[in-house]
């Protein structure tokens, strides 16, 4: 088994998804150009009519959302870091857990009709 402190250590080996790093930009742009169409359907105007807006805003999207993607990459290091610290302080309240077998976890299970 691992260890609490083995969870929550930093892996340089690993590698991010390629898609990690583009989701927030394609989801941001996408929800642009929704909100873009969204605003002219509610002005009763053609959905694709505006061209500007409809370039404004994904980007803005895109833009909004990279930035928020990133405060949560170093809200989610730092909380992990917090973890990590706390669990080195008091390693008694952190035990490594024991092994067991499915058969121990899953009670038995009689049909009753």
């Amino acid at each position: 088994m691992t260890s609490p402190l083995d969870l929550l250590k930093y892996d340089e080996t690993r590698e991010r998804p390629w898609l990690a790093d583009k989701w927030g930009a394609i989801l941001g742009g996408t929800m642009g150009f929704g909100f873009a169409c969204w605003v002219n359907f509610l002005r009763q105007r053609p959905v694709l009519s505006g061209l500007q807006k409809h370039m404004a805003f994904p980007l803005i999207g895109a833009t909004v959302c990279h930035f928020l993607d990133r405060y949560r990459d170093k809200y989610m290091a730092e909380r992990d870091a917090v973890l990590r610290h706390y669990i080195e302080l008091h390693p008694e309240d952190f035990p490594t857990p024991e092994r067991k077998k499915w058969s121990e976890v899953i009670e038995r299970w009689i049909p009753i009709r």
